[in-house]
């Protein structure tokens, strides 16, 4: 952050400078007429310009990248939910499989007993 006050400071010692060195007037010609006009006004005038349409440019791109952060963040959350419903229906699934599979496993020990004691 203080580089950036660093900079700054330098950019504006050499805006001064530059402001001083120019000002002499010249001619700006305008659709319906001339006027003449400091250059030093004239620089500062078109900096100043092309620094607002350039925030405002930045300003567009800022929120519609918003937008699209809140768009992917919705559709993140229903993915998240949609797995979160797979996993409990996994787990679910599984408790089924084990109940079957002890079903099955103690019915098969007792038809085994019962085919020994027919045996017997």
């Amino acid at each position: 952050m203080q580089w950036v006050l660093v900079i700054g400071l330098l950019f504006a010692i050499a805006v001064a400078i530059f402001a001083t060195v120019n000002v002499t007037e010249v001619p700006i010609n305008y659709v319906f007429g001339e006027a003449r006009w400091p250059l030093v006004l004239v620089i500062f005038g078109s900096v100043f310009a092309g620094v607002i349409i350039s925030l405002c440019f930045s300003l567009f791109r800022i929120f519609s990248s918003r937008q699209q952060v809140k768009s992917i963040q919705k559709e993140l959350d229903v993915a998240c939910s949609i797995i979160n419903e797979k996993k409990n229906e996994i787990v679910r699934l599984k408790k089924d499989l084990n109940k079957q599979a002890e079903i099955s496993s103690g019915n098969e020990a007792a038809g085994d007993h019962q085919m020994d004691a027919s045996i017997k």
